[in-house]
């Protein structure tokens, strides 16, 4: 399993890499492999508030749509429009071009409440 130490993670298998008070948002290796074969990422909240834990989008598989929890508040800034033609992206490249959304914080004090790479993967190895 693929787990950058440069990046945190949610419980709802999301990471998060931030820079400055932007932050860009994906799901991690281990969720792209239990979901299999994405054929759509659908997020309808671009400029809009999104509360950290609430639904900021989804991810639809071949067998499966899964909810997008957002980790931290913040205002959806971009959405990864590589992902309209190239769903895939998220399979082959989670933490790379298969990125979601990028966010402007409102609060960058949540980002301690994350997960590191060892905490995430105790989580999935539990």
């Amino acid at each position: 399993m693929n787990l950058p130490e440069n990046l945190k993670y949610t419980k709802d298998h999301e990471w998060v890499k931030i820079d400055g008070d932007v932050l860009t948002i994906g799901i991690t290796d281990f969720a792209q492999s239990e979901l299999g074969d994405i054929v759509y990422v659908d997020v309808d909240t671009l400029d809009e508030e999104v509360e950290e834990n609430e639904v900021f989008g989804s991810v639809e598989a071949v067998k499966t749509v899964s909810d997008l929890f957002m980790p931290m508040t913040g205002e959806v800034i971009e959405f990864n429009e590589g992902l309209e033609d190239a769903p895939e992206l998220v399979n082959t490249d989670p933490y790379g071009d298969g990125w979601m959304i990028k966010v402007k914080a409102s609060d960058i004090s949540q980002y301690d409440n994350l997960l590191d790479a060892e905490g995430y993967k105790a989580l999935v190895q539990a």
